[in-house]
Order: C-alpha cells, then sequence, then structure tokens
C-alpha cells in the first residue's frame, strides 16, 4: 500500500457515479476539502482534511467492499500528498450546472433558505432552493436560471464563510437537472412560484413531524446512502454488531400487532420506533384496530426495531413485532408521512444514535430543556404516566437534560411515546432510553 496520504485515489468510477455519490462514501470520516472527478480515466481523486480521516476510511473500506450504483469501485492512498490546481482544473469545471450542491460545514448557526437566498442571489437570479439534512451535515441544493450565475457563484463562494469564522460553504456541480419544490419555508424555496402552500396539509397530527424538505426529483433526501450508514454502524459498534443483530437483514417495513387502539397512534409509533432509525412512513390497519406497519430507513434500522422492541410493554399490551412481507406501505390517504420529519434522529449524530439503541429501560434521559429548567417541572412532565422512583437535573456542554427512573419499563415507555417531541417553554423535549442502571 502507498505511504499513508489525505488524497485518495478511487478508480473504477462510472459515468453515473456523481460527486454527490462519492461524496457520501467518504464524508462520515471526516471534511472533505477537494473532489477531483478524472472522466476519461473512470477514476476521482479525492482529498480529506487530514491524514487520520484519510486512513480510517481506507481501513474501514479494505472490510466493507465500497459499491456504488450497484458498481464495485476501489480506493487506495494516491501519490499526491495535496491536490494542486493543475489537478482540480481537470475536475469539474468541464461539469458545470445550473445546480449547485452546497455543504455548510461548522455550523454554528441556523441556515434557512432565506439566508441562502440572500449569500447566492447576488451572483443570478436564483430559481429554487431546497435544504436538507444528510450524515455530512447541512446541505443544500440551489438552481439558477443560468448555467453562468451557478459558474460565478461557485468560482466566488466557495470555501468562504457565511458568518465570520462559521458556516463555511463546499460547493459542488449537481447532476440533477431539475428541482421539484414542493413547499415555500425556511426549508424550502421557489421563488417563481411564490403561492405554493407552507407545509403539507392534514398529514401530521402534531407539529413537526411531517414537516418537510421540498422533495427534488432525482436526489436522495431521506435516510443515508448504503454506504455512509455502514460507516456509521461501524463508528458505532467499533467494527462489529451488537449481539443478537446480523447486519444482513433487507426488510425495511416492520408489522407491529397487538397494540392497545384506544391508546396508539402514528405520531406515538414514531416516538418509539425512531429511537431505532429513520421513519419513512405509518400505517395503522383500519381493518385491525391492533395492528400498524412502520417502514424503517433501511433494512438494519428495521432489524434493531424487530431486536429490540420484541415483547415490549405499552399500554398495558406486550408488543409484538415482526417483519413485514410489504417491502414498503403504498402512500396513501391512511398513511402519514415522516421521511422528510426533522424530528427522525439518524439525520445527524448517525453513529451516537445507533450506540444509544438497547430495549426499553426504567430509566430515560430528556435533551434540550429549557436553560431554566428545574426538577420539579421535570417531574411534573412525566410523573401521570407512572411512579418516578429518582430524577437529576444536570449540564453538560451547556445544555440542561435529565434523567427520570420509573418503577417499570412499561412506564417509562409510556413517557418517552407520551411526551418525546412535546414542547416546553420554547423547547422541544427529546427523550431516549438510558442504559444507566442507577442516577
Amino acid at each position: 500500500m502507498a505511504e499513508p496520504s489525505k488524497v485518495i485515489h478511487v478508480r473504477n468510477v462510472g459515468h453515473e457515479i456523481s460527486e454527490n455519490d462519492l461524496l457520501q462514501l467518504f464524508q462520515p470520516f471526516g471534511v472533505i476539502t477537494k473532489l477531483v472527478m478524472l472522466r476519461a480515466k473512470n477514476q476521482a481523486l479525492l482529498q480529506m482534511q487530514d491524514i487520520p480521516s484519510a486512513v480510517n476510511a481506507l481501513q474501514f473500506y479494505a472490510n466493507v467492499q465500497p459499491s456504488i450504483r450497484g458498481r464495485n469501485v476501489y480506493v487506495q492512498f494516491s501519490s499526491h500528498q495535496e491536490l494542486t490546481t493543475m489537478d482540480q482544473n481537470q475536475a469539474r469545471e468541464d461539469e458545470p450546472n445550473r445546480i449547485l450542491l452546497v455543504t455548510v460545514h461548522h455550523m454554528l448557526y441556523p441556515i434557512t433558505a432565506d439566508v441562502l437566498h440572500q449569500v447566492f442571489s447576488p451572483h443570478g437570479f436564483v430559481e429554487k432552493i431546497v435544504t436538507f439534512q444528510k450524515s455530512a451535515g447541512f446541505q443544500a441544493l440551489i438552481q439558477y436560471q443560468s448555467r453562468q450565475s451557478a459558474v460565478t457563484a461557485r468560482s466566488t463562494l466557495q470555501g468562504r464563510n457565511i458568518y465570520d469564522g462559521c458556516c463555511q460553504l463546499d460547493i459542488q456541480f449537481s447532476n440533477l437537472d431539475e428541482l421539484q419544490v414542493n413547499y415555500n419555508n425556511d426549508r424550502s424555496r421557489d421563488f417563481t412560484n411564490p403561492n405554493l402552500p407552507t407545509e403539507q396539509k392534514g398529514r401530521s397530527s402534531q407539529p413537526g413531524y411531517g414537516d418537510a424538505a421540498g422533495m427534488y426529483s432525482g436526489a436522495r433526501a431521506g435516510g443515508f446512502s448504503q454506504m455512509a450508514n455502514a460507516a456509521a454502524i461501524a463508528a458505532a459498534f467499533g467494527g462489529g454488531l451488537p449481539p443478537g443483530i446480523t447486519g444482513t437483514n433487507e426488510r425495511c417495513t416492520v408489522l407491529v400487532a397487538n397494540l392497545n387502539p384506544d391508546r396508539i397512534d402514528e405520531d406515538k409509533l414514531f416516538n418509539l420506533f425512531s429511537i431505532y432509525g429513520n421513519i419513512v412512513r405509518i400505517k395503522l390497519l383500519r381493518n385491525k384496530p391492533d395492528h400498524a406497519l412502520i417502514q424503517m430507513g433501511d433494512g438494519f434500522q428495521a432489524e434493531l426495531a424487530v431486536h429490540f422492541l420484541k415483547g415490549a410493554m405499552l399500554f398495558g399490551k406486550r408488543l409484538e413485532v415482526n417483519y413485514s412481507k410489504h417491502a414498503n406501505i403504498t402512500q396513501g390517504a391512511d398513511t402519514h408521512e415522516y421521511v422528510n420529519s426533522n424530528l427522525n434522529r439518524f439525520n445527524r449524530n448517525a453513529a451516537k444514535n445507533y450506540r444509544y439503541c438497547c430495549s426499553p429501560t426504567k430509566m430515560v434521559h430528556l435533551s434540550t430543556l429549557p436553560q431554566d429548567i428545574t426538577e420539579e417541572e421535570v417531574v411534573s412532565l412525566l410523573e401521570e404516566h407512572g411512579t418516578i422512583v429518582n430524577s437529576k437535573v444536570f449540564e453538560m456542554n451547556g445544555k440542561k437534560q435529565a434523567l427520570v427512573q420509573f418503577e417499570t419499563e412499561e412506564q417509562a415507555t409510556e413517557a418517552l411515546v407520551c411526551k418525546h417531541a412535546s414542547p416546553l417553554s420554547g423547547s422541544v423535549v427529546r427523550i431516549s432510553f438510558s442504559q444507566l442502571q442507577n442516577i
């Protein structure tokens, strides 16, 4: 193997493989500073921020064959220690497009469609903006009226910060032809059609659950690419898997039976199952009121849910959780959509969320709490769901958090299912199971 370098050489890069596909392959391991597509040779050169990031990537892909769109790609250290301007000129300049893919690094302040419009509109008429959260962080697609405007914006703004010292722009040309925007809100905007609704009407029974970044044609908003997800799993479990998890399941849809139909609804199921992965959609079966179908982000997440929730107690019933014979749930009037919900936990910090997966416990962990929260207020929020044995409010990294211990796992599960994502003094409370035995 060549001497370690922060530049990675990728071979067998077919014409169907885009820059974005390669970015998704390597972004879980660190910041990518440069990418050169050598289309004539079916190769690419990709520069990580530092050598340890590149080493981690190549160590991982030594054990897992990287594959993009069904094609195996082969990775090794490049003989280059640094990509030069000449190398880069071989790259994206020959494939300009009016749509830009923008990744925002070191995002200390929230970035909305309006903020992006202020930054990019001086370089030409911006038609559409779509933002979304990926394992790589916050990303956006920005469509100009003309290709020349996009070229100018990219050359002017690449590597610049939106705010002083943070929110650095990493800009590539997208391989998409047209963005489709369904809603005009903070996350998506069609400047050619101001009459679009701000959100989907009548879909979600609780604010936030159905929030949709406008879907766009040809791109993949929901979930990770398969390889980026594999990287997050490897990072979470140290290269192995939890006991009882095979990692080979490919079925994404789960059938839940023996629910309490008087107490359950789609949002409560979302709160429970989203601990184990992103939720695409949920359907309560009207002809079997104690049954529901839940489509997870991928087969691994579905396996975690089946493994950890089989036999769990909720609302006086022991849940039966199995894989469904249905590959996916057909979207319809009786389905609830969650694919773009900003409450899906695995769109950020995926490795950390995988690491926290466990069966229901007696202890719940509360985060994103108001800074002035008291222990009494935490107890008051949850005490209707069971006997609280112990509780504690504490501060970590300047943010208020809490632990609450119930008498039984069922009481803790009910509290999580009913109170996760509930508003409290301007904050949206996040609740997870804690594996701590006592406070």
